[in-house]
């Protein structure tokens, strides 16, 4: 028996795409690249996205249409090729950040959120390029925060792939995952689909150049963690807690988390929420609702920097609601105290960043 181009392509002429309906010759999948060898047939079939859904049954269908409809005896070999570049690898995924923060708690309801955009928009105000990735899948705040709650980002064509280009306000690049859900309707993902989803707004977004990515994690422990920690190379951890006891407990878990073999992301620091409070009309009086300096003899006892202590005054909360972060106004206590900690977070990623630079040999002669 010989074989010709017409009877191949007649035989895939038979094998419908389920995408949309089309048979795979008329929807243009079959590659240009056709080469028959006595009984060898070997050709491309071409994908939109390297994650199609029906990639796998499509090249089963084209190979089981040539037998049907050609012969058994035909040996078929049949690449893959895509139209958008595959994702990077994790670990390789956004090389043009230049450090990656982890801003977790190990309990809900400490301020973890407010210190993550805070703490960004006081690298911002220090002149830096930064985003803001809120990774907290069940619980997203950023998008009330910024007051950027209609948003809806849309994607862009970059080198080949279609990429998610992140809202913009303040001069930080943000994405959070409420922007794709209905912000009155609980989000209820298991583990697997908030794991994707997250990778999806880290590693298909146009994030560009950036100074520092800061990302909101959810509190405590989770399988999101452990998806973001294999996923970016984490340059080190802001651990938030409140100055009692029980959140102390809680923030030792974290810290935990982060410092385990398997692990091994260093811990930049500490950071006390609600270390006191100061009425607006006594701006001198402190009083210390939660405990005192709970956080800072955790952070001695630990042997890490105490990064920050922030206060709590009337104006955080109504500035976070409002849409206008505390870190805006650099003269008020809260904004002072913001900028300081944004200070102490990059002076202790430039000392890592120096101690793991590769030490330069001088030979003398």
């Amino acid at each position: 028996m010989t074989l010709y181009p017409k009877l191949i392509m007649d035989a895939l002429a038979t094998v419908r795409y389920p995408g949309n309906g089309k048979n795979i010759v008329e929807a243009e999948m079959v590659a240009d690249n056709l080469r028959i060898d006595g009984m060898k047939v070997s050709f491309s079939l071409i994908f939109e996205k390297p994650t199609d859904p029906f990639m796998k049954s499509v090249v089963k269908s084209a190979e089981t249409a040539i037998h049907t409809y050609v012969s058994k005896e035909v040996e078929v070999t049949i690449a893959t090729e895509s139209k958008q570049a595959a994702r990077p690898e994790p670990g390789k995924m956004l090389p043009q950040v230049k450090n990656v923060i982890a801003v977790s708690s190990g309990k809900g309801g400490v301020g973890k959120s407010t210190v993550a955009a805070n703490l960004a928009v006081a690298l911002a105000k220090l002149g830096y390029k930064v985003g803001l990735l809120d990774a907290d899948i069940f619980g997203p705040s950023v998008p009330k925060m910024f007051q950027v709650e209609d948003a809806r980002p849309y994607a862009e064509e970059v080198g080949g792939r279609d990429l998610i280009v992140p809202v913009e306000k303040y001069g930080i690049k943000l994405l959070s995952i409420g922007f794709f859900v209905d912000p009155d309707q609980a989000t209820l993902w298991r583990g697997g689909m908030a794991s994707n989803a997250l990778k999806q707004l880290v590693a298909d977004a146009n994030w560009g150049d950036l100074d520092y990515f800061v990302l909101d994690t959810p509190p405590g422990t989770s399988d999101i963690h452990l998806t973001l920690l294999q996923t970016l190379a984490i340059t080190g951890a802001v651990i938030v807690s409140t100055p009692q006891q029980v959140a102390l407990a809680d923030a030792r878990k974290g810290i935990n988390m982060y410092t385990n073999d398997k692990v091994n992301v260093p811990i930049l620091g500490l950071v006390e929420n609600m270390a006191w409070f100061t009425p607006a009309e006594l701006p001198e009086n402190k009083y210390y609702l939660f405990g005192k300096e709970g956080t800072k003899r955790l952070a001695e006892e630990l042997n890490v920097p105490l990064l920050g202590q922030i206060p709590i005054v009337q104006s955080i909360c109504e500035s976070g609601d409002a849409g206008t972060p505390a870190a805006l106004d650099e003269n008020s206590m809260t904004g002072m105290a913001f900028m300081e900690l944004a200070r102490n977070v990059v002076t202790q990623i430039e000392k890592r960043n120096t101690e793991m630079a590769p030490t330069e040999i001088v030979h003398t002669h």
